[in-house]
């Protein structure tokens, strides 16, 4: 045994010397850059620029003007791989999906079911904030449909599964609401096409076709807000899949051992 900790220490200090060496000696460049890149100061300089609104996103928040609008389709893709993963593990638990748990629970006490559901609250609350301000503040769709996919977890784990059986949230519901979601974010951007926008880019643009009367856009502020247009939009459908995706996948991964090994049986000799 001392020998495995004495190898294992020996280890880790040869990875932190493989690291820091070749940074030290300067084989990354400067760190940081002295100067920013010819890209990333068009992108700072177009996202949010009132004075100039022929290319910008309508979004002061960059990190969102580049996901959603200058790159918004690598991450409609992504979306759809994500879909597809949470698609591919609901087929793999296709035979227990609905059922109820073997195992029936009560859940925890009186007191820690009270507070628990203050707490859900407040889980939700900031996880629909961080949507509705993905496009003036760190944050998005995604971010906030995982901060509000922590509650189902939560919920699961101090109510008991027993709760979720008697309520009248099932899979379908779940699934439903994903499907939703994911075509909406799917058809959002494509509203702007039936008057010659943009799909993503869609504010107001300079050429003259765009100053038409039933040229379509979506509002770049509500409010004296700044919505991004369409990114604020596709937040919203976003943080939706993201929240039902996690929450399927959190009711599959705490079935009860007993069930979930019901679907694996005979998967090791081949049938």
């Amino acid at each position: 045994m001392k020998v495995r900790n004495i190898f294992f220490v020996l280890l880790m200090i040869f990875v932190v010397l493989v690291i820091s060496i070749p940074t030290l000696l300067g084989a990354f460049g400067t760190i940081p850059p002295e100067h920013l890149r010819s890209i990333a100061k068009q992108y700072l300089f177009l996202s949010y620029n009132p004075y100039n609104k022929s290319l910008w996103s309508a979004s002061p928040e960059v990190v969102a003007a580049i996901v959603w609008d200058y790159r918004g389709l690598d991450t409609l893709y992504e979306t759809m791989v994500f879909y597809t993963a949470i698609i591919g593990a609901l087929m793999l638990y296709s035979e227990i999906l609905g059922s109820k748990d073997v195992i029936g629970g009560k859940g925890l006490s009186f007191i820690v079911k009270r507070g628990t559901a203050i707490v859900l609250l407040a889980i939700l609350a900031v996880g629909i904030s961080t949507v509705l301000h993905g496009m003036i503040t760190p944050g998005g769709g995604f971010q906030g449909g995982a901060i509000m996919a922590v509650a189902p977890i939560v919920a699961l784990i101090v109510f008991s599964r027993t709760f979720l059986d008697k309520s009248k949230l099932t899979y379908a519901h779940f699934i439903s609401i994903r499907s939703l979601a994911l075509l909406g974010v799917i058809l959002a951007p494509l509203i702007p096409l039936i008057s010659n926008a943009f799909i993503f880019q869609n504010q107001a643009k300079s050429l003259p076709i765009f100053q038409s009367p039933i040229f379509f856009t979506y509002p770049s502020t509500i409010i004296d807000v700044p919505m991004g247009g369409l990114i604020a939009i596709l937040n919203i459908f976003e943080g939706i899949a993201v929240f039902s995706a996690f929450a399927l996948a959190f009711m599959i991964l705490l079935y009860s051992e007993e069930l979930s090994r019901k679907p694996l049986e005979g998967e090791d000799i081949g049938y």
